[in-house]
């Protein structure tokens, strides 16, 4: 297993980033641009929201995930009655000693590494729940307030809005996550390894490659990648351009969009091109990072009017647009 180092050369960044998705791709076949984007994530500080319809193997991943990183582990499986105390925790009645008192039982938020699966089926007084968590990396229960240990990440799966039972994540919580991913369906390829696989007498295995000092270290450096003037612009430029109020604004974006992203949008948008910089092997960020990581930095940040949803535009083709219409200087 590597060791931290206190100053981690990018080299050895670059080498065990390459081991984790190589130790991922053990179990989960395909899907490498999803699995890069939960890794950016993680390197990020930030949190990750996969959406795709049931059965593409989402769990799977952020399972595998935990076993590749070496960090403790716990998965919330969101229902309609779930309530707030099932996450956070609550104080129950201990006797110790004759004395009674209120004792805090820790919930499943208490881990490294959080699963919330299917988020988007529990009431939205549930969702917020992970509001405190997610931003502030820390809960309050009955007046006390108790701090989530670091690294702290939560990686939610979400089944489209269309489907029976699910409800919208509130726009407030949606601007929590780092990343929207979107899970496809397998090609014929894939599909061909996945049934050789999984129907054999041997389940393929993940083994760790880094623990939680390793992957502190990779996200202080991760941090220290320079951003030149004119590209960190041109990012403020993507950003701004979301919003329908801007005379700049594309044409779809006037006609389609409700809310622009937000500043976290900017964040997720330098922080997350800093990451894929270092990941191609350099240590500057150049336009096309910016560009790369643009739709699931922004996707959920730009929320949509009913003259889009009647007419079946997406968010990811008004960011396209912009794209399109932003040039880089």
């Amino acid at each position: 297993m590597a060791t931290a180092a206190s100053q981690l050369p990018p080299a050895e960044f670059i080498r065990i980033a390459k081991s984790i998705e190589d130790e991922v791709g053990k179990v989960i076949v395909g899907q490498d641009a999803v699995v890069r984007g939960i890794l950016t994530c993680v390197l990020a500080g930030g949190h990750a929201l996969l959406e795709g319809v049931p059965g593409l193997g989402k769990t799977m991943l952020i399972r595998t995930l935990s076993d590749v990183l070496d960090l403790s582990f716990s998965r919330v499986q969101f229902t309609p009655d779930l309530m707030p105390a099932d996450i956070t925790g609550t104080s129950v009645i201990s006797d110790d000693g004759g004395v009674r008192g209120f004792q805090f039982q820790p919930g499943p938020i208490f881990a490294n590494l959080v699963l919330a699966d299917e988020i988007n089926r529990a009431t939205p007084k549930t969702q917020s729940a992970l509001l405190e968590a997610m931003q502030e990396h820390r809960v309050t229960v009955a007046k006390n307030t108790y701090q989530l240990e670091r690294p702290f990440f939560v990686m939610a799966t979400q089944n489209p809005i269309e489907m029976e039972g699910t409800y919208p994540l509130p726009e407030a919580q949606l601007d929590r996550f780092f990343y929207k991913l979107t899970v496809t369906y397998p090609t014929e390829d894939e599909l061909l390894t996945i049934a050789e696989r999984t129907t054999g007498g041997r389940t393929p295995r993940a083994e760790p490659v880094a623990d939680g000092p390793t992957v502190t270290a990779m996200m202080d450096l991760a941090r220290d990648v320079p951003v030149a003037r004119p590209v960190l612009a041109y990012a403020v430029r993507l950003t701004t351009r979301t919003h329908p109020d801007r005379p700049e604004a594309a044409e779809s974006v006037k006609r389609y969009v409700r809310y622009g992203a937000s500043p976290r949008g900017l964040q997720s948008l330098v922080l997350g091109a800093k990451i894929r910089a270092i990941l191609e092997g350099r240590f500057n960020v150049a336009f096309e990072d910016i560009r790369e990581v643009a739709l699931p930095a922004l996707r959920h940040r730009v929320i949509l009017n009913f003259e889009a949803d009647a007419e079946g535009v997406t968010s990811d083709r008004v960011i396209q647009d912009i794209l399109l219409a932003t040039k880089e200087e």
